[in-house]
């Protein structure tokens, strides 16, 4: 990697540290609305801390704020705000704004169309399918190609199931899995030399499953959507299956 390519990196990281901080403190404040210390979730009181449904989501997005400070403070100092902000805010850099343009498309309709209507791990595993397939390689096609299965999707749930009450349907998971799994399988067939890519869709199955797992079961967390496609047959299974065999 030569030195033009580092300072290209350093930009796409000081632009990338914004958008996460920004997401992290969103998420942080939201967070704050839910009682930690004590306090009454839907008329019963919380006595144990430990219990709380914020100790996770403060853990992951406070870790997340953390880790991009930290980013865009070798960013700064490796001159990529300097090249950033030369490249969009006075002349123009295509490749540049479609990169921050595609990456804020899919975070948008991860955190507003899919997290709170789409099976967990669906959802989760689209969207490090297309982190990994739009911009490991840094192809302006690749980075429109993974924010359009993510916008198909999110745009979808949002528009299908927009009140909360129609949150429990399956319609918009079976629409994300088969969108996960077309990303999947083209990432696969254009990239079949490439390791990261190659090993892209264990993480994007094995990540999201851990966690939510961990949330559910392991620190009785509430999860998001709790009711989607592939949660239940995990839930039933933990329960109906598993659990007995040591409970007994």
């Amino acid at each position: 990697m030569n030195e033009d390519d580092i300072a290209t990196l350093r930009a796409r990281d000081f632009w990338g540290a914004l958008v996460l901080i920004g997401v992290s403190l969103f998420f942080l404040v939201r967070t704050f609305d839910i009682p930690l210390w004590g306090g009454n979730r839907a008329g019963v009181s919380g006595a144990d801390w430990y219990n709380s449904a914020a100790i996770v989501p403060l853990g992951i997005f406070s870790a997340m704020l953390v880790l991009s400070v930290v980013l865009l403070i070798i960013s700064v100092r490796a001159g990529g705000a300097t090249r950033a902000l030369s490249a969009v805010g006075i002349g123009w850099d295509r490749q540049e704004a479609i990169r921050f343009t595609t990456i804020g498309i899919i975070l948008f309709f991860y955190i507003a169309g899919l997290v709170p209507r789409v099976d967990f791990i669906a959802g989760s595993g689209l969207l490090i399918t297309a982190l990994t397939f739009g911009f490991h390689r840094g192809l302006p096609r690749r980075m429109i190609l993974a924010a359009s299965a993510v916008a198909l999707c999110g745009a979808y749930a949002l528009i299908a199931h927009l009140p909360q009450a129609e949150w429990a349907a399956h319609d918009d998971d079976v629409v994300t899995l088969l969108a996960w799994a077309t990303l999947t399988g083209l990432m696969l067939w254009r990239a079949r030399d490439d390791r990261v890519l190659r090993v892209c869709p264990a993480i994007a199955v094995i990540a999201p499953t851990l966690l939510v797992c961990a949330m559910a079961f392991g620190f009785r967390q509430n999860v998001p959507n709790r009711g989607g496609i592939i949660f239940t047959q995990i839930e039933y299974h933990y329960y109906v299956t598993l659990r007995p065999i040591w409970r007994s």
